[in-house]
């Protein structure tokens, strides 16, 4: 059984605290007695297969869905105990970097970037401007493309955008959601960079959610993985792995290692059982 994991920090160093966590959209338990704590300056990978509950987990740690029951805290306050404002006014502690960037085409890049600047603080238009092309020169963009839509830049660069405008009010936390999803290697490896730059000049703390084991492997100091909740005993942890990326091709558990390596294994044998494919022998 996977317990909580608090070799990591101790209570004063405890940023988010999730203890029993279950979240069910309807009668689908989506999540199961997550426990996990994560302390200021780590970065932690949440892997598992889709449909596992790593985005649930990741809007729930920030308040967007609520807890059927247990907890969420972060920074030692229950997030189910703040009201709209109280709520608002934190989330500006977090920085969040979406799958496909999730800009607003309608606006300029450097208008997408000022954006929470202009929606949260009271900055002159030169300071806000200041910040916005020293937030692009860190992710390496020039300041040509303060001007051009989001439609006139790559996929990549788009990706770069969504994390300098995560970067816009210095927060304390930043969340990825599946950063590198429809890159190329390079590029993929050019965002993997950026968290890893983005750690090392600022005082923050991520939280990657990632089918890339590569991503994984190179960000994170830890890594937890999860396991659908459709598919447990009823007396089975949904939280499989927990522990430093070294660490993972030595695992016990073949689920987490069949994850780790791309193998289909089990999960095949389980579809076939199910009757949702056809498991043909081999050619002789």
């Amino acid at each position: 059984m996977v317990a909580v994991n608090r070799q990591y920090a101790s209570d004063e160093e405890l940023l988010v605290e999730v203890e029993g966590l279950n979240v069910l959209f309807g009668r689908q338990h989506v999540l199961r007695d997550i426990n996990l704590v994560i302390p200021r300056g780590q970065t932690l990978a949440v892997i598992g297969e889709s449909g596992c509950g790593k985005t649930v987990l990741m809007k729930s740690i920030i308040g967007l869905v609520r807890p059927t029951s247990g907890k969420v805290c972060f920074d030692h306050r229950e997030l189910v105990r703040l009201g709209d404002k109280d709520l608002s006014q934190l989330r500006t502690r977090f920085g969040f970097v979406f799958q496909m960037a999730a800009l607003f085409d309608s606006m300029t890049i450097g208008q997408n970037v000022a954006f929470p600047l202009k929606q949260h603080t009271s900055k002159s238009p030169a300071e806000v401007e200041k910040i916005v092309l020293a937030r692009l020169a860190e992710v390496g963009l020039p300041p040509s493309v303060v001007h051009k839509k989001p439609a006139e830049l790559s996929g990549g660069m788009r990706k770069r955008v969504g994390l300098a405008r995560a970067l816009a009010l210095d927060p304390e936390i930043i969340l990825y959601d599946e950063p590198t999803t429809g890159l190329d290697p390079i590029m993929s490896d050019v965002i993997n960079e950026l968290i890893l730059r983005a750690r090392k000049r600022y005082p923050v703390t991520s939280i990657v959610v990632t089918h890339d084991m590569h991503t994984a492997r190179k960000v994170a100091d830890r890594v937890v993985m999860l396991f659908p909740a459709s598919r447990l005993r009823p007396d089975e942890p949904q939280m499989i792995f927990d522990g430093p990326p070294t660490e993972l091709d030595s695992t016990a558990d073949s689920r987490v290692s069949q994850f780790v390596k791309g193998e289909a294994g089990e999960r095949l044998m389980e579809m076939h059982e199910r009757g949702e494919i056809e498991v043909s022998e081999p050619d002789e």
